[in-house]
């Protein structure tokens, strides 16, 4: 379903760009619950935009089920993140006057269907997520694991292939994040393709199976230092 190959992601100006991935390659399958792993700062969420279309790399390529993503002019690109993307973030980013059914109806706005489906659409997400019983309440009434769950059935409720997920339980304790970890393994279960981005150890082991991030590449590749558009970089050690 999915293949990065040699990815680089450089920041910065001229020689004083560092670069944030150092050829990042690695396929994913369809149906795969994939966690990535590693310390604040080894390039996971950078990662993770690429993946979503956010951010154009510098280096090498991209390729959703054959589709070269970054190859695509970018309303191109914004259609392909409608529908072939789901986005979880570690802050919920609920509307807070909205109840949770509404917040889960928001990604369906744009669509020309009738009021009923959406709203059976957002119910259906909720209920895969364990809120169905709470879809009339507001954010404020609801816990955190709630709210990051009703986050997880927005990002679900176009039935997008996959999920990308940043550090969704980060902001919780232990008990919650199992509830929002419990959510995505049934996501899983059901057929749908997730990318977690955690710190978590623990976490990460309930994915089927997990890379670990070190200074911009995958533990166990080969240590190289990229050429930046700009020309030289600086290398991590003078950060």
């Amino acid at each position: 379903m999915l293949s990065v190959q040699n990815v680089v992601k450089c920041y910065g100006h001229g020689n004083g760009e560092v670069p944030a991935l150092r050829g990042v390659s690695f396929d994913l399958a369809l149906g795969e619950f994939l966690a990535v792993v590693g310390p604040s700062g080894s390039g996971k969420s950078t990662l993770l935009s690429i993946l979503g279309g956010l951010n154009t790399p510098d280096q090498g390529s991209y390729f959703v089920d054959g589709l070269d993503v970054y190859g695509l002019h970018p309303e191109k690109r914004a259609d392909f993140r409608r529908e072939y993307i789901g986005f979880v973030f570690q802050s919920f980013q609920l509307v807070p006057y909205l109840t949770l059914l509404e917040n889960a109806m928001l990604p369906l706005v744009p669509k020309k269907m009738k009021s009923r489906l959406k709203q059976g659409m957002a119910l259906e997400a909720l209920r895969l997520v364990g809120l169905a019983d709470k879809a009339y309440r507001l954010p404020a009434q609801t816990s955190g694991g709630e709210q990051e769950r009703a986050a997880v059935a927005r990002a679900i409720v176009n039935h997008p292939p996959l999920l990308l997920a940043d550090e969704p339980t980060g902001n919780l304790d232990s008990a919650t994040g199992c509830e929002v970890m419990d959510a995505l393994e049934g996501l899983n279960a059901a057929g749908m393709t997730i990318i977690l981005v955690t710190h978590n150890q623990e976490y990460a082991g309930r994915a089927g199976r997990s890379l670990e991030m070190l200074d911009g590449r995958l533990a166990g590749t080969p240590l190289s230092e990229p050429v930046c558009p700009g020309g030289e970089v600086q290398s991590w050690g003078e950060r």
